[in-house]
């Protein structure tokens, strides 16, 4: 992982602590909270206890100097974060990473989170549209539905945050939408969609697909 593409941008993800308080770089949080994730944390424990079993690795690179922060103060630099400046950073860094191959596909689902369902207030799951790159093997972009909206109002948000040049994009029955379809094929995309959704949202290209 580079960390010089990293912290280009994720540099002006704005930090909600005051500054008199901080102790811990929020970049070097940022940086081991992804590493941790990637590699497969669950919690903000497993991220401690990954960062403890790297630690000499981290600060070979020059993060946590003087060492790391317990899990909750991870929690708590994590949670207050803007979500939305955030997913914007996480994109430009994959973008910036990953190599897009002409004719790769982008298979693009909704699922539920796991474990997102509240027993306590019974609050409504989190349910994700992913967009996953199959040859880097690595989700390119994520949007949240609405809770009183669906896959369909969801896919669009999602396209837009990728470039889809020269891609095959791949959407379950839930997205055989003209709309959608149309904005597959004017952002340079190919659809993998039934050829009637497709005519209807393209009849002077149709014969390309």
């Amino acid at each position: 992982m580079s960390i010089n593409a990293f912290s280009e941008h994720f540099a002006d993800l704005q930090d909600p602590r005051q500054t008199a308080k901080v102790a811990y770089s929020l970049f070097d949080i940022l940086f081991l909270t992804v590493c941790a994730v990637i590699g497969g944390a669950e919690g903000w424990q497993d991220i401690e206890d990954f960062g403890e079993a790297h630690l000499p690795w981290f600060q070979k690179r020059g993060v946590f100097p003087a060492g790391l922060p317990v899990d909750d103060t991870i929690a708590r630099v994590i949670s207050r974060l803007d979500p939305e400046q955030f997913q914007c950073s996480f994109i430009n860094w994959m973008r910036a990473v990953n190599s897009l191959s002409q004719g790769a596909v982008i298979a693009i689902d909704g699922k539920v989170l796991r474990r997102s369902y509240n027993r306590e207030d019974r609050a409504v799951t989190l349910h994700m549209v992913s967009a996953f790159g199959s040859a880097n093997s690595m989700v390119l972009g994520q949007v949240k539905t609405d809770a009183k909206s669906n896959e369909i109002t969801a896919i669009p948000a999602l396209l837009a945050l990728l470039d889809i040049r020269g891609c095959l994009v791949s959407i379950d029955a839930m997205g055989c939408q003209t709309a959608i379809a149309t904005h597959i094929v004017e952002k340079g995309g190919i659809t993998c969609l039934p050829s009637k959704v497709i005519r209807r949202a393209c009849p002077r290209r149709c014969a390309r697909h």
